[in-house]
């Protein structure tokens, strides 16, 4: 409750101050090209909660900074992510709970929560991880219902991090408050620019133009997860 309370207005206060420009875009979606990928077979089970389980509008968003003099490589930068995921999350509000049964950086099958303030914590499960990125997939229990990954690329001397997120929220509450009143929405918004900007810092670099955030939405009858791989 204390870091709930206090950390809001901490976390509230950066968010209204912050230099770091945002170039923010929304626009209509289309299927296939904003649909999340398939999920393997083998960590398909009952404890998944995928995007067509969720409710309301589909939302395809992507976070983008371009970082310049980065010392480190997309692999070094993605190993970093992980190995110390907490590093790349607000951590006036949210913690994160490791499983037990995870030593290392994270690997496919392993599960951890993402503790935030409210009635909801972010249980996912990693269903992707290679070299320069790594896929994450919503459980039972999180506010939204999909998958969310964190890539890393190389262009010349140009270090390009994103985060891109393919979810309905979980419930019909969830959805007014990101739709509606925008509260989750911009939520979102801030605990992922805040990723992107952990990335530069830790990167050893600096963002050269901000963060680009593109948000692409899909109607709420259409169906979006493809089937397993």
């Amino acid at each position: 409750m204390a870091r709930w309370l206090l950390g809001t207005a901490l976390v509230s206060w950066r968010y209204l101050w912050q230099i770091t420009p945002l170039h923010r875009s929304e626009c209509l979606g289309r299927v296939p090209d904003d649909t999340p990928p398939p999920l393997p077979a083998e960590l398909h089970d009952d404890r998944l909660q995928t995007a067509d389980e969720g409710v309301g509008s589909f939302y395809h968003r992507r976070f983008r900074v371009e970082i310049l003099d980065a010392v480190l490589g997309p692999g070094a930068l993605m190993r970093r992510v992980a190995g110390e995921f907490q590093r790349f999350v607000p951590s006036e509000v949210v913690g994160v709970r490791i499983g037990e049964q995870v030593s290392g950086p994270l690997k496919v099958g392993d599960e951890l929560v993402v503790e935030m303030p409210g009635p909801w914590d972010g249980p996912v499960r990693v269903v992707h991880a290679a070299d320069t990125c790594l896929r994450l997939a919503t459980l039972r229990g999180h506010l939204e219902a999909g998958q969310v990954e964190f890539h890393a690329a190389r262009d010349g001397d140009v270090l390009t991090f994103e985060v891109q997120a393919w979810a309905r929220p979980s419930t019909r509450l969830v959805r007014w408050l990101y739709s509606s009143v925008r509260l989750a929405k911009e939520a979102q918004l801030n605990m992922w620019v805040r990723c992107c900007r952990a990335a530069a810092r830790e990167a050893g670099g600096h963002p050269s133009n901000g963060v680009v955030i593109e948000t692409r939405q899909l109607p709420e009858d259409v169906r979006v997860q493809p089937d397993t791989a």
